[in-house]
């Protein structure tokens, strides 16, 4: 019995002894940490954190900073969660706005609570424009390309609109042309179109956040060359057989003409599949000598340039050749409009009057000298070789009596011989048929533009000897100057000049007739 007495005695010994220490231990308390200074601050984050130096005797099972504009944030607002326990940590704050002050405050969470740190202020960084590269220039074509751009940054302010702008002036801005390519930042694609062929172009892309609208580098293209410009102009020289065309080649499109000349048919809108002429290459305005064609018939006409990109045509002109002309003799005669004037474009070979009286041929010298009456003849009385290529010599006094030429025809008055010159510009290497097989050399200026095909018949002096056969032609006006002189019109193998003269009546010369109005 006493020794179970003294067992319980110790047993409530030791009982009063643990609750005595249990009275002595003190109860958990909310941790105590400190706020680290914000740092590494951009226009949308920032870092902090803080340092627990007591966890106030209960284990840390949160910790972090929280942030808001508010001066005391909680964990209630913005809050990071940086692991447990005591000691340093470090806080990366996100998805803060451009240019505002936050406060921010550590936090630690035990089993007590949560206690904070003492308040830090934090100001952002304003938002910038957005940064941005313009890509390089491809697929170009006559009236589109490709481009676009990279949107590095968009300045901590979200992309709104972007794209690429372009014109023909240096720096375009979103006033000028532009493509709208989404929103956000990275890359995108732009399909530039609209555009005009052979021209040089400036592009930058451009990126637009509530700051504003930024611009990448400036880069520069130009389009692909167009198809020449070109225009036929007008038909002149028309004869029986040919005429000639006027053309002008205002622009090679950006790339150099080959080719040159017109197409021609008697169908509407000839190509170079039908008959045409090659007449150079390059720009600028050209004549084409039209040759071949029938008599009395409707043809259509085009100019044409050939460049890289292809064959371009002009517009159509309707061209209808001349008939011929058959004088008393029946020689028939090619003829040709000049201006407002219908001429042969043949010396005249009659040897009769339209009324078909014979005109009086005088070869011997003597005779013809100082002839007062009508008379004809050869260059150097040679009918063989010279009838069908120079034609006759006539004195005036044939072309007095009013009846050299046929029907409907006469022989231009010196007024007439002067509305010519005026047509071709006073240039008589127009009229002048083209090279030296009949001309002398060097046949100055010689382009027969006019196809009035002018040819070095000499002429017959008034002692009845024949004179400067190849190196000039001389004709008749019907225009009399005195009684025994007349007005005659000159060229020479020498210039381009056509003279007007005047000289005695029994002069032997060429005669060409112009149709009556």
């Amino acid at each position: 019995m006493k020794n179970l007495f003294r067992i319980s005695e110790a047993i409530l010994l030791v009982l009063s002894i643990f609750f005595i220490q249990s009275c002595k231990k003190e109860k958990p308390s909310i941790p105590t940490l400190t706020t680290t200074d914000a740092s590494a601050i951009t226009q949308i984050a920032a870092t902090s954190g803080g340092n627990i130096t007591s966890d106030g005797g209960s284990a840390i099972t949160a910790r972090g900073v929280c942030w808001s504009t508010a001066i005391e944030p909680t964990i209630a607002d913005s809050k990071t969660n940086d692991g447990l326990g005591i000691g340093s940590f470090v806080s990366s704050i996100q998805g803060l706005s451009p240019k505002t002050t936050y406060f921010v405050r550590a936090y630690a969470t035990n089993i007590v609570g949560t206690a904070y740190g003492i308040a830090k202020s934090c100001a952002t960084d304003p938002a910038t424009l957005p940064v941005i590269n313009t890509t390089t220039i491809s697929s170009i074509t006559q009236t589109t390309a490709m481009s676009g751009g990279t949107i590095i940054t968009d300045g901590a302010a979200s992309v709104t609109a972007r794209g690429v702008c372009w014109g023909t002036a240096q720096n375009p801005t979103i006033v000028d042309n532009i493509t709208s390519d989404g929103t956000g930042v990275g890359e995108f694609i732009s399909d530039i179109s609209g555009l005009i062929g052979n021209t040089t172009y400036y592009v930058r892309a451009y990126s637009t956040n509530s700051i504003g609208t930024a611009y990448g580098n400036q880069v520069s293209f130009t389009t692909s060359p167009l198809m020449p410009t070109l225009t036929t102009l007008l038909v002149s020289s028309i004869t029986a057989i040919s005429c000639n065309t006027n053309e002008t080649i205002s622009s090679d499109g950006g790339s150099a003409v080959i080719a040159f000349g017109v197409c021609f048919g008697t169908s509407h809108n000839p190509t170079l599949a039908d008959s045409k002429t090659i007449d150079g290459s390059g720009t600028g305005y050209f004549v084409s000598y039209i040759t071949g064609l029938q008599m009395n018939m409707i043809y259509f006409v085009r100019a044409y340039a050939i460049n890289t990109v292809g064959t371009q045509y002009g517009n159509e002109i309707t061209v209808k050749t001349l008939e011929t002309i058959t004088d008393i003799d029946g020689n028939v005669y090619n003829i040709a409009s000049i201006g407002t004037q219908i001429w042969m474009a043949e010396n005249l070979k009659t040897t009769k009057y339209y009324d078909g009286t014979n005109i009086p041929l005088v070869t011997v010298s003597a005779d013809w000298n100082n002839l007062p009456t009508p008379a004809y003849c050869w260059y150097n009385n040679d009918e063989v070789t010279n009838k069908v290529t120079y034609g006759a010599l006539y004195n005036w006094y044939v072309i007095g009596t009013g009846k050299l030429c046929p029907t409907g025809w006469h022989v231009p008055t010196d007024d007439e011989w002067t509305t010519l010159a005026s047509y071709e510009g006073g240039n008589g290497g127009k009229l002048k048929e083209t090279g030296t097989i009949h001309w002398a050399v060097p046949n100055t200026g010689a382009t027969n533009e006019s196809s009035f095909t002018c040819l070095p018949g000499g002429h017959r002096f008034v002692d009845g000897s024949f004179v400067n056969f190849g190196s000039t032609g001389t004709w008749w006006s019907s225009t009399e100057w005195s009684p025994s002189w007349a007005w005659y019109r000159g060229l020479s193998s020498i210039n381009t000049y056509l003279d007007r003269s005047t000289y005695y009546k029994f002069l032997g010369q060429s005669v060409r007739c112009i149709k009556d109005n």
